[in-house]
């Protein structure tokens, strides 16, 4: 058994946002001493896995508390539970590729600003991009596409 301390550590969350989560619902099963001091097992901790996962890909409060919702009511959920992380899934792999798209206009504007301290000026800029070095035309073709 883990304490709030614990786990708010583990997860580097605030006590406030582990009470929350437990006031919102989505720690259903979790555990209480008798003194009413919450009192977090594995399961509590994979489902706080889960609360976070689905946190940071944008699903809402309210949709995670009803995929918890889901989970209690078993398997008849299933189809909801996948479609739910498809969708997510869907949301994630497009976030990257906008992230991957900065990076590589990031990549290119270093380059860029290198070769205009080392030169002095921007004269270089004529025939950009069929004269960067591979590497950088690289980047430089998938950040304008």
């Amino acid at each position: 058994m883990y304490s709030i301390g614990q786990v708010s550590e583990k997860f580097q969350l605030p006590n406030s946002t582990i009470r929350y989560y437990d006031k919102e619902g989505l720690l259903p099963n979790l555990k209480r001493a008798d003194s009413g001091v919450r009192q977090f097992d594995e399961d509590a901790i994979e489902a706080i896995r889960v609360i976070e996962c689905l946190k940071k890909s944008g699903t809402p409060i309210k949709d995670i508390k009803l995929f918890m919702e889901w989970c209690e009511e078993g398997p008849t959920t299933y189809d909801k539970r996948l479609e739910l992380f498809e969708t997510q899934k869907k949301n994630v792999e497009e976030e990257i590729k906008a992230l991957e798209n900065t990076l590589n206009m990031i990549h290119f504007k270093c380059w860029y600003y290198q070769e205009a301290v080392k030169q002095g000026n921007e004269e270089f800029t004529e025939g950009i991009p069929e004269r960067l070095p591979e590497e950088i035309k690289e980047s430089y073709i998938k950040a304008h596409s």
